[in-house]
């Protein structure tokens, strides 16, 4: 069975986030990176990038984050959309808020540098159309989990890659929260500033029940474009 999560409450912030080549350029230090994420998303449909963003910029994406929760400002995650949406604890038991740049401080925006330097070099590498971006933080509560799922809703295929950023201190494999990929089985500790890349259509994926707050800021790269608000 396959589980997303929409809150009807509130539709994700329209964050364009479309890269432009001029504005944006491949930063030629990175460039190696991407190209290495780029064979791993070919031979595996999924690519792990460690340090994508330096221990200040997880810290400050961090505390953003915290000072959200504190704020009561977290919906408790659901599965489906539209007229499908639930919440179903069962399935999953984590927290989010939809975030767009504009919202996070400004020593958090690197994040949003990196990720449009990558989907640059993407969408010009493997011709994806990517347009937009959505992203929110998660929390995990401990003893959280996601059940097995895919990233795409039956009714559209407009998430290309789901990209997971994790903004954790210090964080054990006895602490738990590992993203387990099938049919692999493959698991990923959330260690904090690593990015994970994967096909969003084609890989099912779970997130292990964790033993400490789990953070993380999580989205997709979509190739369609943004809804506009009714006039």
């Amino acid at each position: 069975m396959r589980h997303l999560q929409e809150d009807p409450d509130r539709r994700p912030p329209q964050d364009t986030g479309q890269p432009n080549a001029t504005e944006v350029g491949i930063s030629i230090p990175l460039e190696a990176l991407w190209e290495q994420a780029v064979e791993e998303l070919l031979r595996d449909d999924l690519a792990v990038i460690d340090a994508f963003i330096p221990e200040a910029t997880v810290a400050s994406l961090r505390e953003a984050l915290l000072q959200s929760w504190d704020q009561g400002e977290f919906r408790r995650a659901g599965i489906g959309h539209q007229s499908g949406f639930q919440r179903n604890a069962n399935v999953r038991s984590d927290h989010i808020q939809w975030v767009t740049r504009e919202e996070l401080p400004a020593d958090g925006h690197l994040f949003f540098d990196r990720l449009d330097d990558l989907t640059t070099y993407l969408n010009q590498t493997c011709f994806l159309g990517i347009r937009r971006r959505e992203l929110h933080f998660a929390v995990y509560p401990p003893g959280a989990f996601y059940q097995r799922h895919l990233d795409v809703f039956q009714d559209s295929s407009a998430r290309k890659l789901s990209a997971i950023c994790y903004l954790n201190e210090a964080w054990q494999s006895d602490d738990g929260g590992q993203l387990r990929i099938y049919p692999s089985g493959r698991e990923i500790l959330p260690v904090g500033g690593r990015l994970v890349l994967f096909r969003s259509e084609l890989l099912e994926h779970e997130v292990l029940p964790a033993r400490r707050e789990r953070y993380s800021l999580t989205g997709w790269l979509r190739n369609d474009d943004p809804v506009l608000p009714a006039k």
